[in-house]
């Protein structure tokens, strides 16, 4: 049985670092490849797969596309993903990681998919739902980045923006 624990933690982990692999691809400006790869992880994982591994993928395959609807249709995928994880799951992953931290940013990608599709109530919804979620973040640089853009999304957005 142990062994069969060690051999799930090493696929998750496995699974994690080719997913890191396609980001790093991603951010240095390759992504086409990303999403490539991303498809290919995608298929491995299935739709019933890990959550954390859906959700991951799904986040940053999302930053891939080129149609905002497709961008939509991945940040949805996250979010459902999101759902069906559990602080165990994420803490498994690494330690200081919790399921509520992961809401903020989702939500405000999925503000952002909005304004792009020229849908400002949705949008504004999901400001909200970022804004009311950045509890969950630290006072370091990830949550400050988080919180700064979204000061920024919801001044683009305008009238109705909402206040802390």
């Amino acid at each position: 049985m142990a062994e069969r624990q060690e051999q799930t933690t090493d696929d998750e982990d496995a699974m994690m670092t080719r997913i890191g692999q396609a980001v790093m691809l991603q951010h240095a400006g390759d992504r086409e490849e990303a999403r490539t790869r991303f498809l290919v992880l995608w298929s491995e994982i299935g739709e019933e797969g890990d959550a954390l591994h859906r959700c991951t993928l799904a986040h940053y395959m999302a930053d891939t596309q080129d149609d905002p609807a497709d961008e939509l249709a991945w940040d949805l995928r996250a979010l459902s993903a999101a759902h069906e994880l559990t602080d165990e799951r994420v803490g498994a992953h690494h330690q200081s990681l919790a399921v509520r931290g992961f809401y903020p940013s989702l939500h405000l990608n999925l503000a952002a998919d909005y304004v792009k599709l020229a849908r400002p109530e949705a949008a504004r919804s999901h400001l909200r739902l970022a804004r009311g979620a950045v509890g969950a973040l630290g006072d370091d640089g990830y949550g400050d980045g988080i919180r700064a853009a979204l000061d920024r999304l919801e001044a683009q957005v305008g009238e109705g923006a909402v206040e802390e």
